[in-house]
């Protein structure tokens, strides 16, 4: 059966798809605080953000669980706790890294979910911004009428699918900026390490304030209000087994080297993001469609950028990515309330923060991907996910968000929390 009656003209149908009819915003991005903070029919909002709790790859309960069954499961949780009816999604973008074939991956569990066939699906790869990369993309597509109700989703499994080695032709290859970008990450921790003058001594202080911010927070049981436990082939998870309880300074310093091969070799398994496997999901409309519907409204995108750097110093990229998006929206790194870098590397997360002069009270205040670990394409969500409740709970209003990205890029966006009483 057609999807288009061939009794109405095809134009009458598109005006009755709710938003769809919209004309594309003109209006001018707002800069400065009281201007982010403004409350506008035409606002890019988020009405639901939760992820799946996160296990250690080859180790942690999802070791033996493919992307598509995370994905699958994590779309039927989201429809039974939303009670949203999946024929009125416009549009769903999966940010997703190193799983072949991604696309027919993320659209077979969509379906397997009972999500209609008549819902497009496309997948999104920026590396370790990808999550952060399918809110953006979503966001424009609604900003310019095009999509009017979408998910945003971040998603790996390092466990089954681990990164490829790049295979490049010896032509491009023998290019240094080329030959650099495709290099091993470890690589670039210790270029940053050298380089900038980080020290193992104070990569693992940082390492062990990540440890420890997350540790308290999951006694605290903090990260189960950005958890949406999910069930597959018949056990529900709903608590992350990355975080490791009882890490101190003493523990971290005894650690060899994962990297002896590169110089300084000061990046271990303590100081260096975790590998582990998650999906993560935020749901966004326009502000007038989420009143119109009774959705709740949990935040407000505001903007993201992109940059680049030299492939040799890939983690350095915040330094950058940070400025630009502030400038962008006319804010003072002041205003905002928090920050959620990742922690590729404690090499790189250091040298960050001291170039970037931010109090690191502010900065991953629950601990970052050291601690919790960094699924590549969902750490883009996560970040959004946990520093919308982090602000929460704070009574807090501005989340800065910013990454690193293999082969020489970053990434960084604003949101506006919008549960502040």
């Amino acid at each position: 059966m057609s999807l288009i009656s061939s009794s109405l003209p095809a134009r009458a149908v598109l005006r009755n798809i709710p938003g769809l009819s919209r004309a594309a915003s003109t209006r001018a991005r707002p800069r400065g605080l009281p201007a982010i903070l403004e409350k506008n029919p035409d606002d890019v909002v988020i009405t639901f953000a939760k992820r799946t709790a996160i296990g250690r790859a080859k180790k942690g309960q999802w070791k033996d669980t493919t992307v598509d069954e995370l994905l699958c499961a994590l779309f039927k949780a989201t429809l039974e706790k939303t009670k949203l009816d999946p024929k009125k999604l416009d549009d769903i973008c999966v940010g997703i890294c190193h799983p072949p074939s991604p696309l027919y991956t993320s659209r077979a569990a969509a379906l397997a979910a009972d999500i209609p066939y008549t819902v497009p699906i496309n997948t999104i790869n920026r590396l370790c911004s990808s999550g952060l990369m399918a809110i953006r993309a979503l966001a424009h597509a609604i900003q310019s009428g095009e999509t009017s109700l979408g998910w945003a989703v971040g998603a790996e499994s390092m466990s089954l699918n681990p990164r490829p080695t790049p295979d490049v032709s010896e032509v491009v290859s023998s290019h240094p900026l080329a030959h650099d970008c495709i290099q091993p990450m470890g690589w670039t921790s210790e270029n940053v390490a050298e380089h900038y003058n980080v020290s193992r001594q104070r990569q693992d202080e940082f390492a062990l304030i990540s440890h420890t911010r997350a540790s308290e927070a999951l006694k605290k049981g903090i990260f189960a209000d950005e958890i949406l436990p999910v069930e597959v082939k018949g056990r529900t998870a709903s608590v992350d087994d990355t975080v490791r309880s009882g890490v101190n300074a003493e523990g971290l310093a005894s650690l060899k080297s994962a990297f002896p091969q590169w110089q300084p070799g000061t990046t271990t398994a303590g100081n260096a993001s975790g590998v582990g496997d998650g999906a993560g999901l935020v749901m966004m409309t326009t502000r007038e469609r989420a009143e119109k519907e009774g959705m709740d409204i949990l935040g407000k995108w505001v903007g993201s950028t992109v940059v680049g750097v030299e492939p040799r110093y890939m983690g350095i990229s915040p330094v950058f990515a940070v400025p630009k998006m502030l400038e962008q929206v006319g804010l003072k790194k002041e205003d905002v309330d928090i920050y959620e870098v990742n922690e590729a590397f404690a090499s790189q997360f250091v040298y960050c923060v001291d170039q970037l002069r931010v109090p690191i009270e502010k900065v991953n205040p629950n601990g970052g991907s050291i601690a919790i670990s960094h699924p590549i394409g969902l750490t883009g969500v996560r970040q959004v996910i946990t520093g919308l409740e982090e602000l929460r709970r704070r009574n807090e209003k501005v989340l800065l968000t910013s990454m690193c990205v293999g082969s020489g890029m970053g990434a960084a966006g604003v949101f506006v929390n919008e549960r502040v009483h």
